[in-house]
């Protein structure tokens, strides 16, 4: 691709649903196109950032002069975790374009029942 069609990526909002039970958080994000090489995920604080980056994929020795599709994009997303999640377990994976992100509660925060005992 010469300098004169060059563009910058698009950024894309990924659409994203989030599962939660006692123990933890589910974030599930569809980002097409990314493999795990294109992912890559900040946690500042309590500011979690998600992007990935799709590449075009040309042939060698070819150029692109026209394309029906915006053949590079970006996603990116931020989310604000609450005090509930242990930042220092989060765990993701990423496959055929979906990435999971997995979220631990703190103990404190997971719901447990109180026994009542007869007095």
């Amino acid at each position: 691709m010469n300098e004169q069609t060059k563009t910058e990526p698009t950024v894309i909002i990924p659409r994203v649903d989030i599962y939660e039970n006692d123990s933890e958080v589910l974030l599930i994000a569809d980002m097409p196109g990314v493999n795990d090489k294109g992912v890559d995920i900040d946690l500042q604080r309590n500011c979690l950032t998600i992007k990935g980056t799709r590449q075009e994929n040309t042939e060698e020795g070819l150029e692109l002069t026209n394309a029906e599709f915006q053949p590079s994009f970006c996603y990116e997303r931020q989310f604000t975790l609450g005090d509930t999640i242990d930042l220092d377990s989060i765990t993701a994976s990423m496959k055929d374009g979906v990435l999971r992100l997995t979220m631990p509660k703190v103990k404190e925060a997971a719901p447990r029942r109180i026994e009542v005992k007869m007095a």
